[in-house]
């Protein structure tokens, strides 16, 4: 029996209303308020696109940008490839695969700021286990600042996500496994190799969850900010600094929050923009059969 639609309507209206209240009218506001001068304890005044001009020319917006997408495309490329791999190997269910996806989970289990405190110890200038295995290895004290040096910060705040592609692994190891058996075998009975099997077969029929995957790796740096605010706050200077990062510091501490909503306009543009090219490029529109 078909539902009526005004039972369809009262159903949808307390989703709508929510979505209205928490993200709809604030995100309005917030676009707003980028066209005026808006501290608090001030009076709130036009300014036009003066906010946008500011950030076009700020040294500091460039910077975060700049980082910003370049974590992005790391994230979209090295973390995707490496999640996918493993999501490969671990498809083949070797003996303890279950226990090793597991500890490819665990890293997505442990809260950001118990995992910031962990890379302070492991880049520790003094008794770091990155700067100890250096010691051992050259047989010399080697003491260095890693999140605090501007020629390894960057790298150093990379590692922290880069290598742990739990949720991509989980995501695309899911795909895999429910392939219908049925097709593997035909390929094999027609001579594939298991190297043709996993990139002309496999690869082919997992491409929307790749492009989904790739969508989730990607937009996870265009709102990370707990790891990079409890280990260099940016720094230093401006060598870690990302968008979310410089978003909150100019609210927050500069009291400028119209400069710092039209900066959060132009991370969501960045974010819509990013999106829609996944989704051209993997065609997600597309059925993977």
């Amino acid at each position: 029996m078909k539902p009526k639609k005004t039972t369809l309507a009262a159903f949808l209206l307390p989703c709508i209303l929510l979505f209205l209240l928490i993200y709809l009218v604030p995100l309005v506001l917030v676009a707003v308020s980028s066209f005026a001068n808006w501290r608090i304890g001030q009076p709130l005044s036009f300014a036009g696109l003066s906010n946008y001009v500011q950030a076009f020319h700020d040294k500091n917006v460039r910077a975060a940008v700049g980082h910003t997408l370049l974590w992005v495309i790391a994230q979209a490329t090295i973390h995707v490839f490496l999640g996918t791999l493993l999501a490969f190997i671990l498809a083949k269910k070797f003996r303890g695969w279950k226990v090793f996806r597991t500890v490819c989970m665990l890293p997505n289990v442990i809260s950001t700021a118990a995992l910031a405190m962990i890379l302070l110890n492991v880049f520790k200038t003094d008794g770091g286990l990155v700067n100890g295995l250096i010691s051992l290895l050259t047989g010399s004290k080697f003491e260095w600042n890693w999140y605090f040096n501007s020629s390894t910060a960057l790298p150093a705040v990379t590692l922290g996500w880069l290598l742990y592609p739990g949720m991509i692994t989980i995501l695309m190891l899911a795909a895999i496994t429910s392939i219908p058996n049925d097709l593997l075998e035909a390929a094999r009975i027609d001579g594939a190799t298991s190297l043709q099997i996993n990139l002309r077969v496999i690869l082919p029929m997992v491409r929307n969850t790749l492009g989904t995957s790739v969508i989730v790796a990607a937009t996870s740096m265009l709102k990370e900010f707990e790891l990079i605010y409890l280990t260099t706050n940016g720094g230093p200077g401006n060598a870690t600094l990302n968008l979310p990062l410089y978003i909150y510091k100019t609210a927050f501490t500069e009291n400028n929050y119209s400069y710092s909503n039209a900066m959060s306009v132009l991370l969501i543009l960045l974010g819509v923009l990013i999106v829609y090219a996944i989704n051209r490029l993997f065609r997600m529109e597309e059925s993977d059969y």
